[in-house]
């Protein structure tokens, strides 16, 4: 019996081995090649759609299976034992690009960009991060000034998940004057005269993932592609912010899984002084440690997903469980590399690419430092 039963129904399940069936066929075979190309073939999105997976946690009414937490966490994890980051990632670029039009957008938005997008034959983005900064979203220097029926948008975007390939941008832009009370989003379609797209970012980790830097020249948007009211995008980023770090948590805590997971296959095997390094005392109590604080890490991360589930605001909790699990996968991949000692700074090993892949965990979708501010302040310091 799951030890998650109080989460996991058999609904939850049943949407669980259908993720793991699409990565045992569609990505584990590929997925070393992919890495090494940096880049993974378009085609994925609409076999993912097809399978139902894409429209996990997004609204009926627009092609999605309904808004279910768990459901999603089941599938992120099963597309995280695919071992790559990077692919999980872009794969679910959507989860942060679409959710601000689900919810504030007008209906002829909604209609016109979400089902598409589902279906896998589009893909969505979300693009906030700027040169200049990107925990400081209400510095934000990208501006659309109005021009009669339009916003006429100048700046630019870096690091942004889907950036290279999307069809449809969820981007901040200032709209008013400085600070957090200026900002808006606007859904700005790829192909609009002006924007183009920069060379794909090289980066330490999720090799597979597309990331890109956004230019916008004097590029025309619709008034009507804004998403919610003008100058009040900052509360609706903030609002996305909650589950794109819940999502980063469980991202966190699969690949501590997996590290762990091939650390005890690996400790049965390797021998050295003459027994396996499972019969080392030092050994088997750092596995015992990483397990543990594993296994804290998920149940905190599954208990503060219970809450948003519920309705009960999470906004402490959900940094408190971005910052707790991504401390976990820094301790677990780095102990996962020493025991694997030389073959795990090898290419050919997993726990090399989990190392490098943890990296931007406590980094995107806010800080370590940017979560340790939000909690202070709501313990009323």
């Amino acid at each position: 019996m799951s030890l998650y039963t109080a989460y996991f129904n058999e609904t939850h399940n049943q949407v669980r081995l259908t993720a793991r069936k699409f990565v045992d066929q569609h990505i584990r075979p590929f997925i070393n090649d992919w890495e090494e190309a940096g880049t993974f073939p378009r085609e994925l999105y609409n076999l993912a759609g097809e399978a139902g997976l894409l429209g996990i946690d997004h609204p009926e009414e627009l092609g999605g299976s309904g808004t279910d937490i768990f459901m999603k966490i089941a599938a992120s994890e099963e597309i995280m034992r695919a071992g790559s980051g990077g692919l999980a990632a872009s794969l679910g670029s959507l989860d942060i690009g679409l959710p601000p039009i689900e919810n504030w957008a007008s209906q002829e938005l909604k209609e016109r960009i979400v089902p598409a997008v589902l279906r896998g034959e589009k893909i969505a983005a979300l693009a906030i991060t700027e040169p200049s900064g990107g925990s400081d979203v209400a510095n934000l220097k990208t501006r659309a000034e109005s021009d009669g029926d339009y916003y006429r948008v100048n700046g630019s975007k870096t690091f942004i998940t889907s950036g290279h390939r999307a069809d449809y941008y969820t981007v901040a832009v200032r709209t008013g004057g400085e600070g957090y009370g200026g900002i808006s989003l606007l859904l700005i379609e790829r192909d609009r005269a002006g924007f183009s797209v920069g060379q794909p970012l090289k980066k330490m980790g999720w090799w597979a993932s597309d990331t890109a830097e956004l230019f916008f020249n004097d590029v025309l948007v619709p008034k009507s592609n804004i998403i919610g009211a003008e100058n009040a995008g900052f509360f609706v980023i903030m609002s996305n912010f909650q589950k794109e770090r819940l999502n980063l948590a469980v991202m966190a805590n699969m690949t501590a899984q997996l590290a762990l997971e091939e650390c005890l296959k690996y400790v049965q095997q390797r021998v050295a002084f003459g027994k396996p390094l499972a019969k080392m005392q030092v050994i088997r109590h750092k596995l015992a440690d990483m397990a543990t604080d594993l296994e804290a890490s998920k149940e905190f991360t599954y208990r503060v997903a219970a809450q948003i589930a519920s309705g009960i605001p999470a906004v402490k909790e959900v940094s408190m469980a971005k910052n707790f699990a991504t401390r976990v996968s820094d301790s677990v991949t780095y102990e996962a590399v020493q025991i694997f000692g030389g073959m795990g700074f090898m290419r050919e090993s997993l726990v090399e690419r989990l190392y490098r892949d943890n990296r931007i965990l406590s980094i995107g979708g806010g800080t370590h430092e940017i979560m340790n501010e939000v909690i202070a302040k709501q313990l009323g310091l």
